[in-house]
């Protein structure tokens, strides 16, 4: 995505290599064990809400190294968000070694891939909350004005038996099996939001990309699917713009972590603005 070249910039750098090798060996090791013995990386290692009973603490440095690896649809291999995490770390992260040394840009990578971790759990904690309140209200005093509003918030393009169901339910409000029923979805669609899973290397990567515009600001980068050059200052910025809107939409089915991407990038920069403030220093 980008108009300079290898040779400008140096070839792989050593905490970059080690990164692409520990990312790309843990995908590989993903699938295999996957497919030899159902064992999915991601329920262990991947980031879960805090109020999951699933989340560990780890999990917000290990969900780094973990990449979606298997369509839940179609069970094909992605290869996608692994190739371009890792080209990203790769065509920045050898500029940023160079000029931060390997010791400060090993601390940039971490420090923006735990913040994106930080930052998502609290937007998280932002969204669920209410439907939280909403399903406790539920639970105390179910209702079908309540569950409606549960439905109508909080499940992507309910089916027509949900309709039916609720269709049959406004007949007979006060039907216990009715509501034992309703009580159950609610319990689904609870489970379902606070157990999604967040895996990747993106937030580390925005991190990168956010302190290499900061550094080179008047390089030119190119995106694929539109091969104009633009100014990393100009790019990236309007780029987080997006990341911001759709971040804020909340589009249902968009399941990009959008704040983690904005996450890593602020602190990614404020590192590099804490390292400048001191001049840099390689060590």
């Amino acid at each position: 995505m980008t108009t300079f070249g290898a040779g400008s910039f140096g070839s792989t750098t050593r905490v970059v290599r080690n990164l692409l090798i520990i990312n790309i060996a843990i995908y590989c090791l993903s699938i295999l064990l996957w497919v030899m013995f159902g064992l999915d990386l991601q329920h262990i290692f991947g980031l879960y809400y805090f109020k999951s009973p699933d989340f560990k603490p780890y999990q917000i440095i290990t969900h780094m190294f973990l990449h979606a690896y298997m369509n839940p649809v179609t069970n094909r291999i992605i290869i996608f968000h692994i190739l371009f995490n890792m080209f990203g770390l790769w065509m920045f992260g050898r500029v940023l070694e160079n000029v931060l040394g390997s010791k400060r840009f090993f601390i940039l990578y971490f420090v923006s891939g735990i913040g994106a971790a930080l930052i998502h759990l609290l937007v998280l904690h932002l969204q669920l909350s209410p439907l939280l309140k909403l399903a406790d209200t539920f639970y105390n005093t179910p209702t079908y004005e309540t569950f409606s509003l549960i439905i109508n918030r909080y499940v992507n393009n309910p089916s027509q038996e949900v309709f039916n169901f609720m269709s049959d339910w406004i007949k007979d409000r006060d039907n216990a099996n009715y509501i034992r029923v309703a009580t159950d979805a609610v319990h689904k669609i609870v489970e379902a939001r606070i157990g999604s899973i967040t895996v990747g290397a993106s937030g580390a990567v925005f991190g990168i990309l956010a302190a290499f515009t900061l550094l080179f600001p008047n390089v030119e980068l190119m995106l694929i699917f539109f091969p104009v050059p633009i100014k990393a200052k100009y790019l990236v910025p309007g780029y987080a713009v997006l990341e911001l809107i759709f971040g804020v939409a909340n589009f249902k089915g968009d399941n990009i972590a959008h704040f983690a991407h904005l996450g890593g990038a602020l602190f990614g920069l404020m590192m590099v603005l804490i390292w400048k403030r001191k001049q840099f220093i390689r060590y």
